[in-house]
């Protein structure tokens, strides 16, 4: 396999584990959550396979996942990472702006981790996503260690649900004002 494909492969699989997730709390009607895609324009497309071989992004995108949890609007990134430190170049300014935007307007924004290497997930808070972001922008470290992370938001797969953040999410509306 070319190495530029395998870049573009990751995350899928958390991306997969998200998506199955979201379909069971929908089942459960606890969350309707949607996979937002990425509008692509098709440049090149295989007259065989009808695969699009290449292609450009029309816009920046804004998150992954955007919906409502029992009323509350919620909207996510998931981002995955192989090593200890998370780099927060891997967030782009976009999604932050639209993070802090979407938090103004009365919704709850966090981004879902994985650190494969580990096999663990966490939801990471915006306001601890800020703190990290803010910090980086008056000079400090360009990432965050998995160390600097609130083990309270560890997620564990549990009755069946991969990746299930609800109860993250409800720790994290307790802590808010």
């Amino acid at each position: 396999m070319a190495t530029w494909n395998t870049r573009g492969l990751r995350g899928s699989t958390l991306e997969e584990l998200i998506n199955r997730t979201n379909e069971v709390y929908l089942e459960k009607g606890l969350a309707l959550i949607q996979k937002i895609p990425t509008p692509i324009t098709p440049i090149k497309i295989d007259k065989d396979s009808r695969h699009i071989t290449l292609a450009y992004f029309e816009q920046k995108s804004t998150v992954d996942y955007i919906g409502a949890v029992q009323g509350i609007p919620v909207c996510f990134d998931a981002k995955e990472c192989t090593v200890d430190t998370f780099a927060l170049q891997n967030i782009h300014p976009h999604q932050v702006e639209f993070m802090k935007q979407f938090e103004r307007q009365g919704g709850v924004s966090f981004l879902i981790l994985f650190f494969s290497t580990r096999n663990e997930l966490f939801y990471l808070p915006y306001k601890d996503m800020i703190r990290f972001w803010e910090r980086a922008e008056k000079g400090g470290r360009k990432s965050f260690r998995y160390e600097e992370l609130d083990q309270d938001y560890y997620i564990q797969p549990k009755n069946g649900i991969l990746v299930p953040y609800l109860e993250s999410l409800q720790k994290d509306l307790n802590t808010r004002d």
